[in-house]
């Protein structure tokens, strides 16, 4: 397998935007910057988990006041037909 192997798929906003703490945390099961009642704070941690189970991986970049992209690079399987 080559780098060129891979898919990427980026997913930005231009919301909020996360400070440096808040992102070293988001893949943590559990964690959420909701007020409580609006949300398990689950979602980033299991995408992190499947992305991972399949050989890829994903990164964050963002900056307060100025939105967040996420990149996810996964592996071509090759050897599966696509569904």
């Amino acid at each position: 397998s080559t780098s060129s192997d891979v898919v990427i798929v980026e997913v930005a906003d231009d919301g909020e935007g996360m400070d440096k703490k808040t992102q070293e945390k988001i893949f943590e099961p559990f964690f959420t910057t909701k007020k409580t009642g609006q949300g398990t704070g689950l979602g980033l941690s299991i995408s992190y988990g499947i992305i991972k189970k399949h050989g890829g991986h994903i990164q964050v970049a963002s900056k307060p006041g100025h939105g967040t992209t996420f990149t996810i690079q996964l592996p071509i399987q090759k050897d599966q037909p696509l569904q």
